[in-house]
């Protein structure tokens, strides 16, 4: 036993490292497993958390048996998920209204013919719609600008309405833009929340110039038939019995005072003729026919007018540029020719002040154009004479005049005219005829024309 004492030693030591490897490999693969187990859900608790942070809501983890912290986490984590995307969708689906209804504001606003203005509390300009922005001259430049300052004819209003405890103020607003005058009936209200706090205002106006001139026509129609006849009933009588006077007392007077006999009466009867011709042309605005509408060619009545006028003006230069086929529209030639005559000698009129006034060795000019669209045709009549005011908004009303031997009812008879044919009559300014001269008056008259027009360019003739 002494003998084999080392080999036995050497033995044991064998048997005993050979079970202590057996002991700790079975321990680490044991550490291993266990490791193992508890890593891989956190592993993938972390995998899905960084997809959850790239935007996939979708994701679920496997939720773990038993009632574990790391059972309770995966249960967690997913309903997390499910909330936040559930969350996501609520909010893309609001936004996503929002934008819908934000669109439906903004075709909404940009549709209709009135213009809005929205103000904050402070009265600064936020929305413009398309409306204000054409009637008012306003660009998307003014958001942020006070209402005062960008349109100064709006302040006494909205004075008026952020000073009091009104929700509504409205009132008939007078503006000026481009030499032109317009009247807006204006309506400011107050824009509240939900708890009554004051949010801002809401500005709407309607361009109601052509209402307004329709009354005022309206409204000299009526008085021109009254006055036409209550004058005109006795101007016969007074001018026989002038007439009579004369013949009775002429031949009982002595030779010395039948002079003043006869200026006297002279005066009576001119200027009972001077009333009649007022009274014929106020019973002629005010009585105005109806048109008898019949087929007729456009181009023919504008060049029997224009040779009218140029043979009792030979000094004034006519320039002709008007198409060579005939443009037939459903007129009253009768009524047509009397608005034509009417812009000519508006024109000649207008030459004529500025010569007298202004240069008198001026060669006086009137162009004549007519162009064919879609609409119809478009008359324009051009002269280099004095020009039209710069307040042009009344030109149209009765007895409204630049000129001082006009009358005032030449334009108003012409817009009925052209109303009646369902046109459109505007004046502006003309086109210096040459470079640094003097810019005189543009009528521009619309009409609807019956016959089809080839896409072609039509030849044109000058004269």
């Amino acid at each position: 036993m002494e003998r084999d004492r080392g080999r036995l030693l050497f033995n044991f030591a064998l048997l005993y490292l050979g079970f202590a490897l057996i002991v700790i490999l079975a321990a680490i693969w044991f550490g291993l497993w266990f490791a193992e187990r508890l890593s891989r859900p956190v592993g993938r608790l972390a995998g899905a958390a960084e997809r959850v942070g790239a935007g996939d809501l979708d994701v679920r983890v496997v939720e773990e048996e038993g009632d574990d912290e790391i059972a309770v986490l995966g249960r967690v984590f997913n309903t997390m998920t499910r909330q936040v995307k559930g969350q996501r969708d609520a909010l893309i689906a609001a936004n996503l209204d929002t934008e819908n209804r934000r669109r439906l504001f903004d075709s909404i606003l940009s549709s209709v013919t009135s213009g809005v203005i929205g103000l904050d509390a402070e009265g600064r300009v936020e929305v413009v719609n398309r409306a204000a922005g054409l009637l008012l001259s306003l660009d998307d430049g003014k958001t942020g600008t006070h209402l005062a300052d960008a349109v100064p004819e709006f302040a006494p209003l909205f004075a008026k309405l952020a000073s009091g405890r009104l929700a509504v103020k409205q009132g008939e607003v007078r503006l000026s833009r481009g030499g032109k005058e317009e009247t807006l009936m204006v309506r400011i209200a107050r824009r509240t929340g939900g708890a009554g706090a004051l949010e801002g205002f809401v500005v709407t106006f309607d361009d109601v110039s052509d209402l307004v001139q329709a009354q005022r026509m309206a409204a000299w129609g009526d008085v021109a038939r009254r006055i036409a006849h209550e004058i005109k009933n006795p101007l016969t009588p007074i001018q026989l019995s002038a007439e009579r006077l004369r013949r009775k007392f002429r031949p009982l007077l002595p030779d010395a005072e039948v002079p003043a006999l006869e200026q006297y009466s002279d005066v009576i009867i001119r200027q009972t003729g001077d009333l009649r011709r007022i009274v014929d042309e106020f019973s002629k605005f005010a009585r105005m026919p109806a048109p008898e509408r019949k087929p007729g060619d456009l181009i023919r009545l504008i060049r029997d007018a224009v040779h009218l006028q140029q043979a009792a003006h030979p000094e004034t230069v006519f320039a002709l540029d008007l198409p060579e086929m005939p443009v037939t529209a459903m007129i009253d030639e009768t009524m047509i020719s009397q608005a034509l005559t009417n812009l000519l000698k508006n024109a000649l009129e207008a030459i004529d002040e500025k010569q007298k006034s202004l240069d008198s060795a001026m060669t006086g000019e009137i162009r004549l154009s007519g162009r064919i669209g879609e609409a119809g045709i478009e008359i324009r009549i051009q002269d280099n004479g004095i020009g039209l005011p710069k307040i042009r908004a009344r030109l149209f009303e009765p007895y409204v005049t630049n000129r001082d031997s006009g009358t005032g009812l030449g334009l108003s008879i012409v817009k009925k005219i052209i109303d009646e044919h369902a046109g459109k009559l505007e004046l502006t300014d003309a086109p210096a005829f040459s470079e640094g001269a003097h810019r005189g008056a543009e009528a521009r008259l619309n009409l609807p024309v019956q016959a089809a027009v080839d896409d072609a360019e039509p030849r044109r003739a000058s004269g």
